[in-house]
Order: structure tokens, then C-alpha cells, then sequence
């Protein structure tokens, strides 16, 4: 394990939030689009995006560890990454009628976007508080790693 090891697990974290608050504000800018992608030559509202964490994978040395039977379980975190942005196709799209609408069907109903601002703006928040958290967390290595410096002199 390196000395920089707990900066690239936090600025890994960092790196993943801040896709998710991109993914997030992607989905406030698309909360009204009606024509976002062609399906079978009928236009479909914007779906709402999702991002998808796991953990990253360890290094070889640990893996050799293991199967050594040395040190199975270390304890130690490799950072965390994105597996995938997925749409969300549990969610159906919201009826508004509004027969005045170009996309207002026969009966004057509008397919709108699965977006729920008031979900969003708590996972939102929820990124940010993450982000922040990581913040301190790479300052406080930093700092830690200062003071062993100046040990040195």
C-alpha cells in the first residue's frame, strides 16, 4: 500500500459524485423535453438518468495475497468507481392534459418526462453533502501527510 493510497480512494469518491451531480442536473435540463429519442418512429419524453456505484477492484498483489491464504481479508478499500448510467424504466412517464400541446395525443394528453425535481433535488443534496464529506477527508490526509513531512527535518 502506497503512501498515496487513501488520496486516490477519496479522489476516486470524488471523481463518482461529481458524475452523479452531472447525471442529476442532465436530468433537471430534460424535465420537459417531449421529443428527447425516436422509438419506433414515435418520439419518447426524456427518461430519467441513474448512476450505479461499486467498488473497484483490487490490485494483483492483494489478489496473489489471497490466494496464497495470506491476509484474506485486509480491511483496506481501493476507492469506489461507476459501473453504469442507466435510464429508468420503472418510473412511467407523467400524463399532463394539454390538448393545445404538438405532442397532445387524440384524447389531448401529453407524455412527459419521469423526472420528479423533488427527487432529484435530494439526491441532489445528497451527492453534495458526499462530495463534501470526501473534501475534508482528502484535506485531512493531506494534512496528515504534511506533518509526517516535517517530521523529517
Amino acid at each position: 500500500m502506497s503512501i498515496f493510497h487513501g488520496m486516490n480512494t477519496t479522489a476516486s469518491a470524488l471523481t463518482a459524485q461529481r458524475l452523479r451531480m452531472d447525471v442529476i442536473s442532465s436530468n433537471m435540463a430534460g424535465m420537459d423535453v417531449t421529443r428527447a429519442k425516436q422509438v419506433n418512429g414515435k418520439w419518447e419524453p426524456y427518461r430519467r438518468k441513474t448512476v450505479t456505484f461499486t467498488a473497484q477492484e483490487g490490485q494483483f498483489s492483494k489478489f496473489f495475497n489471497v490466494a496464497l491464504g495470506k491476509n484474506a481479508k485486509s480491511g483496506v478499500g481501493n476507492g469506489v468507481k461507476v459501473t453504469q448510467i442507466k435510464e429508468d424504466r420503472e418510473t412511467p412517464f407523467k400524463q399532463v392534459y394539454d390538448p393545445t400541446h404538438p405532442d397532445a395525443d387524440a384524447n389531448g394528453y401529453v407524455n412527459m418526462p419521469n423526472v420528479d425535481p423533488l427527487k432529484e433535488m435530494v439526491d441532489l443534496m445528497s451527492a453534495t453533502r458526499s462530495y463534501e464529506a470526501n473534501v475534508t477527508v482528502l484535506n485531512a490526509n493531506k494534512s496528515m501527510l504534511t506533518k509526517a513531512l516535517e517530521l523529517g527535518k
